[in-house]
Formats: structure tokens, C-alpha cells, sequence
């Protein structure tokens, strides 16, 4: 789940350098078209007792918990329940301090091959972003349990916006839900880097695997446009599309 995209974004996505100077063509303000965007997301879930399950929704990090409806302790200080609301129907909520951040109603097929999910992440002000992802099973039979891949365009939530501002000289400072409110970031020569006046490329390193998100601007300076890729891997990744406002 975007602890995911969005986590996913999601939060490898935004991870930008520098930015030269005022005039920059990167800054901005932006508003996501979702008609142009996709978001890949891969989750795993397993059965590892009676009514207990692992979920692994970043590569690396799994969550254990019994699918009982309360609130249970996970690894990065979050909380997470499942509640079972029907065969073919999961609620899921994540909070922090006590605040729900992520909430998602899972609706798995009659032939248990194609799992939606209806997400949606919470600001700090607690309003909503929305987005819905379609998974298709890649591993497993039957049940919530097995891998399950997606790959979703158009369900991005519309009202959706970045900008980009100069920061301390050479820096970018990234304001929108997306991250948390407003991430500065210092260009630093070594994982980020400016491919030209119009692309930069950020590599994102892990004991999993790296990824690399690049962000390019068109020639006419109107369309931004982030996209994601683990290396060594050949499908496409995240794609967000953004049009200036």
C-alpha cells in the first residue's frame, strides 16, 4: 500500500536535487493529470498461522499481524489491522501516533484472480488522497494470500499538485501531499545528479535493490514528468505525469 506508491510515491519518487536558479525550468507549480499516469505496485501476503498473515508491501519490509480488526504494533513505528468484512472483503488502516494515514478496501474476484483496492492516503489536515489500484495475481490460488501486481492508470486523485521551488542556492524544495507537506532537498554530486538543463536523475539505494527516478521537463516547458525504475529490472515502473498550472 503506499506506504507504497505513493509508497511508491511515493516517497522514493520525490527524492530530487538541484536546481540551478531562479528561472529554473523545473520550477513551478504542477497538477498531476491521471489520464497520463501510472503506478506499479507489487504486495505480498502470507498465511503464517490461524488468521495471521505477513504482508510485504516494500520490498524488505514485512508486517505480521492477526486479521482481527484492532491496531497492532509494526516495524517502521506504525500500526496496521485488517478486518475481514467478508470472504472477498479486507479493510486495512495504517496509523501513526493514533492518526489513520492510509486506509484501503480490498475486493478480490469471484475466481480470485484480480484484487482491487480502494486506497487512500490522509494529509496531515486529514484530507484525503485517493487512488485506486487493480491488482492481478502473479503467484498463489486462492484467498487474499499470494503476489499480486499492478500496474494502474487514470486512478490517481486529480487535485493532486507539486511545487518546486529554489532552495538554499542550489536546492529544490518539494511542497506537496505526496511527501509529507515540504521536503528540502541539497543537490549533493553523488546520487543526484542533472543529466541536462531539463532532467535530473536521483538514485535511491537500498539492500534490496536500487532504484533510480528520473524527472524530465518538456521542450516547451508546460509537462513534467517523473518515472521510476529498480535496476537490473526491465518493466516499466511508476509514471506520474504532470501538467504547469
Amino acid at each position: 500500500m503506499l506506504n507504497r506508491i505513493l509508497k511508491l510515491l511515493l516517497f522514493a519518487c520525490f527524492a530530487m536535487s538541484a536546481v540551478w536558479a531562479a528561472g529554473d525550468p523545473f520550477v513551478g507549480k504542477w497538477k498531476v493529470n491521471p489520464s497520463k499516469s501510472k503506478i506499479t505496485d507489487e504486495m505480498k501476503v502470507e498465511i503464517v498461522g490461524e488468521n495471521k498473515y505477513a504482508f510485504t508491501f516494500v520490498p524488505g519490509a514485512v508486517d505480521t499481524i492477526v486479521a482481527d480488526g484492532t491496531d497492532q504494533p509494526t516495524p517502521d513505528g506504525t500500526t496496521l489491522s485488517v478486518t475481514v468484512e467478508g470472504p472477498n472483503n479486507w479493510k486495512v488502516v495504517r496509523k501513526k501516533d493514533g492518526r489513520r494515514i492510509i486506509s484501503a478496501i480490498w475486493t478480490l474476484s469471484a475466481d480470485s484472480k484480480t484484487l482491487d483496492d480502494a486506497f487512500t492516503q490522509y494529509q496531515p489536515d486529514g484530507s484525503p488522497i485517493g487512488v485506486h489500484f487493480r491488482y492481478q495475481r502473479a503467484a498463489g490460488s486462492s484467498g487474499f494470500a499470494g503476489t499480486w501486481d499492478s500496474a494502474s492508470s487514470g486512478g490517481l486523485d486529480s487535485s493532486i499538485e507539486l511545487d518546486i521551488l529554489p532552495y538554499d542556492g542550489d536546492g529544490l524544495s518539494l511542497v506537496s501531499p505526496v511527501v509529507g507537506g515540504t521536503q528540502n532537498i541539497k543537490f549533493d554530486a553523488k546520487d543526484y545528479r542533472r543529466v541536462n538543463e531539463r532532467s535530473l536523475e536521483i538514485t535511491n539505494r537500498s539492500q534490496q535493490k536500487n532504484r533510480v527516478t528520473r524527472i524530465e521537463v518538456s521542450a516547451d516547458l508546460t509537462i513534467l514528468t517523473l518515472s521510476v525504475h529498480r535496476v537490473g529490472e526491465s518493466k516499466l515502473g511508476t509514471i506520474l505525469v504532470f501538467d504547469r498550472e
